[in-house]
Protein backbone atom coordinates (compact mmCIF):
# COMPACT_ATOMS: atom_id res chain seq x y z
CA UNK A 1 0.00 0.00 0.00
CA UNK A 2 2.91 2.39 0.69
CA UNK A 3 4.84 1.54 -2.23
CA UNK A 4 1.52 2.30 -4.49
CA UNK A 5 1.22 5.26 -2.69
CA UNK A 6 4.76 6.38 -3.62
CA UNK A 7 4.67 5.48 -7.14
CA UNK A 8 1.38 7.66 -7.53
CA UNK A 9 3.26 10.69 -6.26
CA UNK A 10 6.29 10.29 -8.61
CA UNK A 11 4.12 9.41 -11.39
CA UNK A 12 1.86 12.60 -10.52
CA UNK A 13 5.06 14.63 -9.70
CA UNK A 14 6.57 13.65 -13.18
CA UNK A 15 3.67 15.00 -15.04
CA UNK A 16 3.32 18.24 -13.25
CA UNK A 17 7.25 18.86 -14.27
CA UNK A 18 6.77 18.15 -17.57
CA UNK A 19 3.53 20.13 -17.53
CA UNK A 20 5.16 23.10 -16.23
CA UNK A 21 7.83 22.74 -19.02
CA UNK A 22 4.99 22.46 -21.57
CA UNK A 23 3.86 25.65 -20.32
CA UNK A 24 7.08 27.15 -19.44
CA UNK A 25 5.54 27.96 -15.49
CA UNK A 26 9.24 27.47 -13.75
CA UNK A 27 6.71 27.09 -10.34
CA UNK A 28 5.22 23.81 -11.64
CA UNK A 29 7.98 22.32 -12.80
CA UNK A 30 9.81 22.62 -9.06
CA UNK A 31 6.00 21.52 -7.44
CA UNK A 32 6.19 18.45 -9.68
CA UNK A 33 10.32 17.74 -9.15
CA UNK A 34 9.61 18.28 -5.41
CA UNK A 35 6.62 15.70 -4.90
CA UNK A 36 8.75 12.99 -6.92
CA UNK A 37 11.24 13.32 -4.77
CA UNK A 38 8.91 13.20 -2.15
CA UNK A 39 7.29 9.69 -3.47
CA UNK A 40 11.24 8.46 -4.12
CA UNK A 41 11.56 9.23 -0.17
CA UNK A 42 8.40 7.72 0.68
CA UNK A 43 9.06 4.61 -1.20
CA UNK A 44 12.54 4.42 0.37
CA UNK A 45 11.44 4.27 3.46
CA UNK A 46 8.86 1.76 2.81
CA UNK A 47 11.29 -0.49 1.51
CA UNK A 48 13.60 0.05 4.55
CA UNK A 49 10.69 -0.36 7.15
CA UNK A 50 10.12 -4.02 4.80
CA UNK A 51 13.87 -5.09 5.59
CA UNK A 52 13.87 -4.07 9.38
CA UNK A 53 10.72 -6.60 9.86
CA UNK A 54 12.26 -9.21 7.95
CA UNK A 55 14.82 -8.93 10.01
CA UNK A 56 13.29 -8.75 13.31
CA UNK A 57 10.44 -11.12 12.26
CA UNK A 58 7.80 -8.97 12.58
Amino acid sequence: MIKGNARTKQITGRMRETLGKALGDKSMQRKGRNEQLRGKAHEMTGKAADRIRKRTKH
